[in-house]
């Protein structure tokens, strides 16, 4: 790991991971991970996937498509500690060649700092129902 990006923030990390979607760039998605066993991921709408290996696995699915992403972020909020973050945020999603942005996707971040700077340990992506963005929840669990 002599090469390994260091992050020097957990805003690094986060924009990172934005830029290496929007480039379909697997080295750059995977530079943003911790390489670590545990380590989760969930897609909208798809399982959680646990660990370096199956996250790898599922962003070359997702890049293999050759669709070309472009995401606008918004509503981002952040629980900081010195070693933790947790980055909760709107992504609002469309090929590059559409006008119109898909319907928002509410996705939680959560970041560490190591040894080697700060990583993503977490990233759970899920649909946000119609009409809702901006609503107070209506059932707490």
């Amino acid at each position: 790991m002599p090469n390994q990006k260091i992050f020097a923030s957990p805003q690094d990390v986060e924009a990172a991971f934005y830029e290496a979607l929007e480039r379909s760039d697997i080295e750059a998605m995977m530079s943003v991970w911790a390489e670590d066993e545990e380590v989760v991921c969930v897609h909208p709408g798809g399982p959680r996937l646990v660990g370096y290996t199956l996250i790898r696995e599922a962003w070359q699915r997702v890049f293999a498509s050759g669709r070309k992403l472009r995401v606008r972020l918004s509503q981002q909020t952040a629980v900081t500690t010195p070693f933790a973050v947790v980055s909760t945020l709107l992504e609002h999603i469309a090929t590059r060649d559409e006008e119109n942005l898909s319907a928002p996707v509410a996705a939680t971040n959560v970041y560490v700092r190591g040894a080697l700077g700060w990583r993503m340990i977490a990233h759970h992506a899920s649909p946000v129902p119609p009409n809702s963005v901006g609503e107070p929840p209506r059932i707490l669990h």
